[in-house]
């Protein structure tokens, strides 16, 4: 028996499994490395002689598949808007307002008239700060106002998730992989554990009739049919079904409500986060009239923080030097928005439920609905995957071929040499 065990010929035969198994892992994982990597083409004579991962490859398309499942599916505009409570977000933007306003009113004074300013009695510069930001809660109220009367104009969701997946090359990929990391994980075991049965297979029809073509067949079948059974094995069936005491369903849709949970925190940290709808606010559609609104609003706080003493302030200044404090100071209360708006971004947070919303709504649709959010864009590549977990497995089974069962190798090709 030892002599058996110890024979070169047995562990020839015994390899043949443990090759298709690590074959049939190997070409899973890079298969799958494939799909989502290098993110941009490496070779040369694009797109012939080279290779961009699919996922970056199809950027545009897979964009505009985001964009249509959330907006269609997940994310009603008008319902999130509605969430904002006007005066709620008042009283969140009010503290900050007047932090910033006065702070305004000294910079601009000892910037722009610094003598001026100097000259006055601690307690009159202290009531003008206090008289300017006692006028930001009318400031909030009329962006409240107006915010309240354009909410639809606000945010361009649609805009929000396009610069966000153009921006980060990356983000795409990490939508993939972050949902779908169990299957993946599946895909890779999968490609061993399938590999060596087919291995057994192989090594028992090798037993029986040693062709010279069996090795290379098989290695292009195993490559084959690990890939694809393992693709088939994530996406069907799409409802479970009885298999005697079996529960069957794709690992895809078992696994709905982990990757549902998965998918709405991924959007709401990295997509339409807080920081992204304030910049929305601040730099988007509504921005011309934000900005002119606090002009405005400015312009009649200046006004009122300096109505007693305007004789004295315009004699000082002159009328053009009075106009140009005002414009300076909507100017540099403008400029400090950010940090207003920054200190509402919490409350963003909390009223939206962005995260909660998109992990209610994924979990609601039905499996084809379901199927549809993340296969479509790649599903005509798929057979990439296969094709490629083939020629690689047909390599290896030439290598065993010529280098394991070189003597077979050699009886058959040898007078080639």
């Amino acid at each position: 028996m030892d002599a058996f065990w110890l024979s070169a010929t047995v562990w020839k035969y015994v390899s043949i499994p443990v090759f298709s198994a690590l074959v049939g892992y190997v070409t899973n994982v890079v298969a799958l490395k494939m799909m989502f990597y290098p993110l941009e083409f490496r070779g040369i004579c694009r797109p012939y002689l080279g290779w961009q991962g699919i996922v970056p490859r199809k950027a545009s398309k897979m964009t505009g598949v985001a964009v249509d499942t959330l907006t269609d599916s997940l994310i009603d505009e008008a319902e999130i808007f509605e969430r904002i409570d006007a005066d709620a977000l008042s009283a969140v933007l009010e503290g900050p307002m007047r932090r910033e306003t006065g702070l305004i009113a000294e910079q601009i004074m000892q910037e722009q008239h610094p003598a001026l300013w100097a000259r006055l009695p601690t307690a009159v510069r202290e009531e003008i700060k206090r008289r300017l930001s006692a006028r930001a809660v009318h400031i909030v109220a009329a962006v409240n106002v107006d915010m309240r009367a354009n909410l639809s104009y606000l945010f361009d969701l649609e805009g929000m998730i396009v610069k966000a997946l153009v921006r980060d090359k990356s983000l795409l990929n990490d939508i993939f992989l972050q949902t779908g990391h169990r299957e993946f994980k599946f895909i890779a075991r999968s490609g061993l554990v399938l590999g060596g049965l087919f291995g057994l297979i192989q090594m028992l029809i090798w037993l029986a009739f040693d062709g010279w073509w069996l090795l290379p067949v098989f290695g292009l079948i195993v490559g084959f049919a690990t890939n694809w059974l393992a693709l088939k094995m994530i996406f069907a069936p799409r409802r479970p079904v009885r298999i005697g005491p079996w529960r069957v369903q794709g690992l895809f849709f078992r696994r709905q409500n982990e990757v549902a949970e998965d998918y709405g925190r991924l959007v709401a940290e990295r997509v339409l986060t807080t920081g992204a709808l304030v910049d929305e606010i601040l730099y988007g559609p509504y921005a011309v009239k934000l900005n002119a609104i606090v002009r405005h609003e400015v312009a009649g706080a200046v006004d009122d923080a300096l109505s007693r003493m305007r004789p004295l302030i315009g004699w000082a200044l002159g009328e053009a030097d009075y106009a140009a404090l005002k414009t300076r100071a909507g100017e540099e209360t403008v400029a400090r928005m950010p940090r207003v708006l920054a200190d509402a971004e919490p409350y963003f947070q909390r009223t939206l439920r962005i995260r909660e919303t998109l992990t209610e709504r994924l979990t609601a649709l039905s499996p084809r609905a379901f199927e549809a959010m993340l296969r479509p864009a790649f599903e005509e590549d798929e057979w990439i995957l296969v094709a490629v977990g083939a020629a690689l497995s047909l390599a290896v089974g030439w290598f065993q071929l010529v280098v394991v069962f070189s003597d077979v190798f050699v009886a058959r090709f040898g007078a080639l040499f």
